[in-house]
C-alpha cells in the first residue's frame, strides 16, 4: 500500500478532496489546505480530483526517495532539477499506481501532473506554510493579443524539463453521422439535447445546468449559460463564466415542443433536461445519462458520438461557414486560441490549397514578372 492516499466527502452538493496517511489514516494538511483553497477559487471537481491525486503521487514519491518539501526546496540547482524529472519517468513508469502497467501515462498527462505539484509549492510559498521559491525555473517573455486587439507581453517562470507532448487532435464527426443519430432518437429531449450540443458548442455540463425559465430567451431564440454551483445534477459552466448562443429558428421550434410535450415532468423543474422515465423521472438529467444514451444510440447505429465530438463538430461547421478562429473560440468558451486551433480539422491539403489560391490573388505582390 501507498503511504498516501485520496479521499473525498460530499456535502450539501459540494465534494472535498483531500489526502490521508494510510498508515493511521490522518489528514496531512498542507495538500489538504491547497485542495480547500482551489474548492474556494472556483476549481471544478474534476479538476480538484486530478490535483488531489497528483499530490498523493507525488508524496508517495518523495516518501520513496527519503526527502519532503522544505528538503526540495533547498536542494541547489541541478539536484532540484533531476528531482522533479525523476517525478515525471517515476509517473510515466507507472510506479504512482498500485499495480504497475506496461504502458503508462502520456507525456502530456505526467506534465500536468507536475504543473499540478508546482501548483501546490507556490502555494506553499504564497500562504506562509513554507520559505523559499523552487530554483528550476527559467523566465521567458511571452507575446500575446487580448480580446481588444492589444499587444502585449509577460513573463512567465517555465520549467524546461517536461517531457515532449504530444499535439492532441479531438475527434468530430461527420454531417450525415448527425443526421443518422438525430434520426435514431426514440424521444425529443436526446433529439434536442443532440441539436443544442450540435448547434451551440456548450460543454455538456454547461448545458445540463441550463434552466429553462431564466436562462432562455424565447423572443431571440438565445440559450445562456450561467456558472452555477448548486445544480443538484452536478452540472457546471467550466471557468465560472457567461456565453449565450442563437439557436436555429428550426431547433428552437423543436425546443418549444419538447417542453410542450413533457410540461408535466418539468412543471416541478427549472432545468431543460430531465429524466423522463423510471423512479427518477423530473428529476435534472446527469453526465453519466447522457454518455448512457450516446452508447445506445451507438449500439444502434454503428457511430461513435460524445458531447466533446460535437463541440469538435461545432468548431469544424463553424469554421467551413467562415467564421474566424477568435470568434468559434469565443463561441467555444476557450481562454487560448491554440485549443482552438487543435479543435480544428485542418489537413494539409487544405493549407496547400488555401496556399495557391492566396498566390492567384496576390501575385502581383510578389512581382513575379518583373524579378524573372
Amino acid at each position: 500500500m501507498k503511504p498516501y492516499y485520496v479521499d473525498k466527502i460530499a456535502e450539501r452538493g459540494a465534494v472535498y478532496y483531500f489526502i490521508r496517511h494510510s498508515e493511521d489514516c490522518q489528514i496531512v494538511v498542507p495538500p489538504t489546505k491547497y485542495l480547500n483553497h482551489k474548492m474556494r477559487v472556483r476549481r471544478s471537481p474534476n479538476t480538484r480530483r486530478r490535483m488531489a491525486f497528483s499530490l498523493s503521487y507525488y508524496l508517495n514519491f518523495c516518501k520513496e526517495k527519503g526527502v519532503d518539501t522544505e528538503a526540495v526546496l533547498n536542494l541547489k540547482y541541478d539536484k532540484q532539477y533531476e528531482h522533479f524529472a525523476d517525478f515525471l519517468q517515476w509517473i510515466k513508469a507507472g510506479k504512482h499506481l498500485s499495480k504497475e502497467f506496461q504502458n503508462g501515462p502520456s507525456n502530456n498527462t505526467c506534465n500536468t501532473y507536475l504543473k499540478d505539484v508546482f501548483g501546490y509549492y507556490e502555494f506553499l510559498g504564497v500562504y506562509g506554510e513554507q520559505f523559499g521559491e523552487l530554483k528550476i525555473f527559467k523566465e521567458k517573455t511571452i507575446t500575446f493579443v487580448n480580446r481588444a486587439g492589444v499587444k502585449g507581453t509577460k513573463k512567465s517562470k517555465v520549467f524546461d524539463g517536461f517531457l515532449k507532448g504530444e499535439r492532441h487532435h479531438g475527434k468530430s464527426i461527420e454531417q450525415d453521422q448527425l443526421l443518422i443519430l438525430l434520426q435514431s432518437c426514440t424521444n425529443y429531449r436526446d433529439l434536442v439535447l443532440l441539436l443544442l450540443l450540435a448547434e451551440t458548442g456548450f460543454r455538456i455540463g454547461e448545458l445540463l445546468g441550463v434552466n429553462y425559465t431564466k436562462d432562455i430567451d424565447y423572443d431571440k431564440r438565445l440559450i445562456r449559460v450561467y456558472f452555477r454551483e448548486d445544480n443538484e445534477n452536478g452540472a457546471r459552466a467550466k471557468n465560472a463564466e457567461y456565453r449565450s448562443a442563437l439557436l436555429s429558428t428550426d431547433t428552437f421550434e423543436i425546443v418549444q415542443y419538447y417542453l410542450s410535450e413533457y410540461r408535466e415532468l418539468l412543471k416541478d423543474t427549472d432545468y431543460l433536461f430531465v429524466n423522463i422515465a423510471g423512479d427518477t423521472a423530473g428529476e435534472a438529467l446527469n453526465v453519466n445519462a447522457v454518455y448512457a444514451m450516446l452508447e445506445r444510440l451507438e449500439k444502434k447505429t454503428g457511430i461513435e458520438a460524445t458531447p466533446h465530438m460535437l463541440r469538435h463538430y461545432f468548431a469544424n461547421q463553424r469554421r467551413k461557414s467562415g467564421w474566424d478562429v477568435p470568434l468559434i473560440s469565443k463561441a467555444l468558451g476557450h481562454r487560448n486560441l491554440e485549443t482552438t486551433i487543435n479543435y480544428l480539422n485542418i489537413e494539409t491539403n487544405e493549407l496547400v490549397e488555401a496556399s495557391e489560391e492566396y498566390y492567384k490573388k496576390n501575385r502581383h505582390l510578389y512581382m513575379v514578372d518583373e524579378l524573372l
